[in-house]
């Protein structure tokens, strides 16, 4: 196996865990199917939830890493995984506001950091699985994982334009915390089989394989 894939691996299953565990324990004080994630951020346990994104966050970049040092991933499909990355530490970073008090400088910050990252990531998955997708079944998975987070984000993009045009609050309107809990879910199962492709794939046979292709 691929080192950093592996480390990338482990920390992202354990940042998932944290989250989860924490949905799981706080289901008698928050609703999941309207609260969003981030609002763990928000209470006496905010760190653990910064944790939890804070090593989801790293253990993309070490998968970044170890597919772009093995040739998979090209230029544009690791920034754009670098971009979710990037966008994951914002979230960890500047927790999520109440915006019922009005605006923040922080909950602004956090707001832009979320949405760079759930836009990242299927553009990333896209880009780097296609050339790939019939080569394994992470490839595939990955591939048909990153079109379900495309039709995530059109499907909450037609939502707010909908609400929008008829006036009403776009969070409103939708189970936001369900179709976010969705969303994220999706998108780092995506992630997780680009991490086992890069842990599990060698670096000649892939390469090769590739060569083989455009050389038709």
């Amino acid at each position: 196996m691929h080192q950093p894939a592996r480390w990338g691996l482990g920390a992202a299953v354990a940042g998932l865990a944290v989250i989860v565990g924490l949905d799981v324990t706080s289901l008698d004080e928050m609703n999941p199917l309207s609260r969003t994630i981030s609002e763990h951020g928000l209470g006496p346990n905010g760190w653990i939830f910064g944790l939890g994104v804070a090593l989801l966050a790293a253990g993309s970049v070490a998968i970044a890493v170890s597919l772009a040092r093995k040739r998979l991933a090209g230029v544009f499909g690791t920034v754009t995984l670098m971009a979710w990355s990037a966008g994951l530490f914002v979230t960890a970073w500047f927790e999520k506001h109440d915006w019922s008090v009005g605006p923040s400088m922080s909950g602004s910050i956090h707001r832009v950091g979320s949405v760079v990252a759930f836009l990242s990531l299927p553009l990333a998955a896209l880009i780097i699985a296609r050339p790939w997708r019939h080569r394994s079944w992470a490839t595939r998975m990955a591939f048909g994982l990153g079109i379900c987070s495309v039709l995530w984000v059109v499907g909450i993009a037609a939502v707010a334009f909908i609400a929008a045009g008829n006036g009403l609050p776009w969070w409103r309107v939708m189970p936001l915390g369900l179709v976010e809990r969705g969303l994220a879910g999706t998108e780092v199962a995506t992630l997780l089989a680009l991490g086992v492709w890069a842990a599990a794939r060698s670096l000649d046979g892939d390469v090769a394989w590739r060569s083989s292709l455009s050389s038709r």
